[in-house]
């Protein structure tokens, strides 16, 4: 995890990060934000069209910094990565302003009435269009690709910009820190398996919704895998130990960790334990969790 960097940060500005691509900063920093939310507005700064990803936060300092960002140009699509509260509640009153098109993500209905983080989903998402793996958006000098990786959430979606090589990330792979995979909809095997969809592409640089842009993206996504195997490896060696509920382990394995972040720390145990049940690996008994 990256030390925040002091302020002041950029929000609300329009930071040109690659020719056809600049980025906006929401002003809502946080233990799981970093400095804020960044939205980007793809497209031509000269030209007729763009799409905005990852519209952020519905606050209306952000909503104008996007649309100054914007200019003259005509908004062919609002795309959201997924669905929680720091990147898509800004898409409907965007859209309302604008009258573009809301695409991407599929709505994210959770079918479980057991206690978890529901505020963190924007249940309020409608949009005009989802995007499969692999359809695209286009305008003017750009085309943006959907690519499928479920797991941080079950309707996450990157985007990948074919004239330059860019890859948006959303809060799959960040610039600042690993993503946190909650259950039950966050699922560990199918996040796995999207890093590695993501490690046989040839993306040139990934642009995240927090945090730097990632230069060497080969490189950092396999570093998160061997992270992962080396979790998943720990729990395994602590439940040889003694059994354990989910919350038993995060000492042991978080030292020093923010006290902010423990309840993140715990869940992203969970997700482990969840995908070593499903493989025969581990049991559960009453919350408490051992060694098949």
């Amino acid at each position: 995890m990256s030390k925040i960097p002091p302020k002041p940060w950029p929000t609300g500005l329009a930071d040109p990060v690659e020719p056809l691509v600049c980025r906006v900063l929401a002003p809502n920093p946080s233990p799981y934000t970093f400095t804020g939310t960044q939205t980007y507005v793809v497209g031509e700064a000269s030209g007729p069209d763009c799409a905005v990803i990852d519209p952020g936060p519905d606050e209306a300092p952000h909503i104008d910094a996007i649309l100054a960002a914007v200019g003259k140009r005509t908004i062919v699509a609002i795309m959201c990565t997924h669905t929680h509260r720091d990147h898509s509640p800004a898409a409907a009153p965007l859209a309302a302003r604008t009258g573009a098109s809301i695409v991407g993500c599929a709505p994210l209905v959770l079918q479980v009435d057991g206690p978890r983080s529901d505020e963190a989903f924007d249940t309020t998402y409608e949009p005009d269009r989802v995007l499969e793996d692999g359809e695209q958006m286009c305008g003017t000098g750009w085309t943006l690709t959907a690519v499928a990786t479920p797991g941080h959430t079950s309707n996450h979606l990157c985007f990948a910009l074919k004239e330059s090589g860019s890859l948006f990330t959303g809060d799959h792979v960040m610039g600042w820190s690993t993503s946190v995979v909650i259950p039950p909809d966050g699922d560990m095997g199918d996040y796995m398996t999207s890093l590695e969809k993501l490690q046989a592409r040839d993306d040139k640089v990934y642009h995240s919704a927090h945090g730097a842009a990632i230069t060497k993206p080969r490189q950092l996504v396999r570093g998160m895998i061997g992270h992962r195997r080396q979790r998943e490896k720990q729990i395994l060696r602590l439940m040889g130990e003694r059994a354990r509920t989910a919350a038993d382990f995060v000492p042991d394995m978080y030292k020093g960790l923010d006290e902010r972040l423990v309840g993140a720390a715990r869940m992203s145990v969970s997700a482990h334990l969840l995908d070593l049940g499903k493989r025969g690996l581990a049991q559960c008994d009453d919350e408490v969790w051992k060694l098949c």
